[in-house]
């Protein structure tokens, strides 16, 4: 059987655009979806900018948007939509135009204002991040990072090709144009804030003592103003000697920042969904707008029902089903995890899956230490630990199911393949591994022999499931907004609630489901999942 392309995966998954929230038949026997974790503004913040009119604006790359956020109450208001707002930067030119660059997609956008269009200035440079206007002269720089490693001058008219400066840097990210017209920013992969000359490349270092810097601007004063996603902190450097002193202590996790026309510091924080303002005489520091989740996908119920752990992009938290109450396991670029967009759990193990990175990682349930991680997998969508230490993994740009086993799950084997899109699974009660592939099924697979059987056909975009305590399946129909039980017997289907804030559509080029939607089901048959569409977490009660 021939597998389908990706462009035809994303046609399969029939995405829905309708209105946000749920309407549950009162016949179905469940109450209406209720908060455990709040909405929250973005999937992941990052480039921040003031703009002429003083506005705070913050990207998105997971989010593919750009929402402009109200300092005094933190509410967030969507300026550019998905999926041409994707931004990991954004830059406030010197006539009031906005650029921007789409990480993920690869594109540098540009506009002259609220009401102009949305031009596309430079295209095919993977990793696009940071970017900043020369406030005198109107040039544009753009840097690739992680997906590439480079600093470009792009035409802010889109006629010209961009011309490379420099590369393979080190990764330069949150980067500003001084006044001196030199390029001042931080090396991501060196620990080193440096000044890069635009006309020749020459590169000169200011501070060689961070862990991993993430973004550096100037104060009216002179002074650089940078923050390390490794360690939390916000420093201050003198410009002159590279002598730096610490301001503030914040989280790990940081992404970028912004000050304003009083100096006050604007931060990023990627890991907590907000940002932080920090006053720079005092170091007093004031959250803006923050969120429980990222971008929450997978997720589990601990064995208890007292515990529901959620991976949610840019780290892993664990959320108190009682109260609502959330704690870290961990934090990207705090701690070493990559990316988790689902989790799954074993007698010891936490198994996170991430098809951005390629990656399965068993986290020790007991001190959060890696056990084990698999690098090099074909999209992995979601990952179990089989209780012989071996692991099954959903490997979607394979359409296979393949087992990991060895020294660090390096030996592979697929077991099972021609899937079509598959996306989530489950050990089931009856030992079977159970299977959602967006082409629309439910299917079953034996350990022992590695055979399949359909279980239900025709669903619309399934992601997460959940076997409840009578046997049957609730999965989240992802492209048509519902929970549906299913019966394991005869396939038969019944749909629990509708109009769900869930299915949020991937952009250009990446694989459908890009967020899934998690499933978990309590013993007293409370179903829990996740929204990405609004960042949040609910729960439905049987009445």
């Amino acid at each position: 059987m021939k597998l389908p392309t990706l462009r035809q995966l994303i046609t399969l998954a029939g995405m829905a655009t309708a209105s946000l929230f749920a309407n549950v038949s009162s016949a179905q026997n469940y109450g209406p979806p209720q908060a455990l974790v709040a909405p929250s503004n973005f999937k992941g913040v990052h480039g921040l900018a003031i703009d002429k009119q003083d506005r705070l604006l913050a990207g998105s790359v997971v989010g593919m948007s750009i929402t402009q956020v109200d300092v005094k109450t933190g509410k967030g208001t969507v300026l550019v939509g998905a999926p041409q707002g994707q931004a990991d930067d954004i830059a406030i030119g010197p006539k009031g135009e906005m650029a921007w660059t789409s990480f993920l997609q690869g594109v540098v956008r540009i506009r002259d204002d609220d009401t102009a269009p949305i031009r596309v200035i430079a295209k095919d440079l993977p990793g696009i991040n940071s970017l900043d206007f020369d406030k005198k002269s109107g040039k544009l720089y753009a840097s690739q990072v992680f997906l590439g490693d480079a600093l470009w001058e792009i035409d802010v008219n889109g006629v010209v090709p961009p011309r490379l400066i420099k590369k393979d840097m080190g990764g330069l990210n949150g980067f500003e144009v001084g006044a001196d017209g030199w390029i001042m920013g931080p090396l991501w992969f060196k620990g080193q804030i440096v000044k890069v000359n635009p006309a020749d490349g020459d590169m000169k270092v200011i501070n060689s003592e961070f862990k991993v810097p993430a973004a550096a601007n100037y104060d009216s004063k002179g002074n650089i103003w940078a923050v390390d996603t490794k360690t939390g902190g916000l420093y201050r450097i003198n410009a002159a000697d590279g002598k730096r002193t610490l301001v503030a202590q914040l989280d790990t996790g940081l992404d970028n920042l912004a000050l304003d026309k009083n100096d006050h510091v604007y931060v990023s924080n990627m890991v907590d969904n907000g940002v932080q303002q920090v006053d720079t005489g005092t170091g007093k520091v004031t959250q803006i707008t923050k969120g429980g989740m990222s971008a929450p996908g997978g997720l589990k119920l601990s064995e208890d029902g007292k515990t529901l752990f959620v991976a949610h992009v840019f780290g892993f938290r664990a959320v108190d089903t009682a109260s609502g109450k959330l704690s870290d396991i961990a934090r990207m670029h705090g701690d070493a995890i990559e990316y988790p967009f689902a989790v799954t759990l074993s007698k010891d193990n936490f198994v996170l899956s991430s098809w951005f990175t390629g990656t399965v990682q068993l986290l020790n349930r007991k001190d959060n230490s890696t056990k084990a991680m698999a690098h090099g997998l074909a999209a992995p969508m979601d990952a179990i630990e089989l209780a012989d230490g071996k692991v099954l993994v959903l490997e979607l740009a394979a359409g296979a199911l393949t087992q990991l086993s060895g020294a660090d799950l390096h030996d592979k084997k697929q077991v099972v393949t021609g899937l079509q899109g598959p996306t989530q699974m489950i050990a089931g009660k009856d030992g079977g591994v159970y299977i959602t592939e967006m082409s629309g099924r439910l299917l079953r697979v034996d350990t022992a022999n590695w055979s399949q059987k359909t279980i239900a056909e025709g669903l619309a975009g399934p992601e997460g499931l959940a076997q409840g305590p009578s046997g049957k399946f609730i999965v989240a129909e992802a492209g048509k907004r519902q929970l549906t039980e299913i019966d394991p017997a005869n396939g038969s289907k019944r749909v629990i609630a509708t109009d769900l804030p869930i299915g949020f559509e991937a952009g250009p080029g990446l694989p459908p489901p890009y967020l899934t939607t998690g499933v978990a089901i309590a013993a007293d048959g409370t179903i829990y999942f996740s929204a990405d569409r609004d960042n949040g977490i609910y729960k439905i009660k049987p009445n």
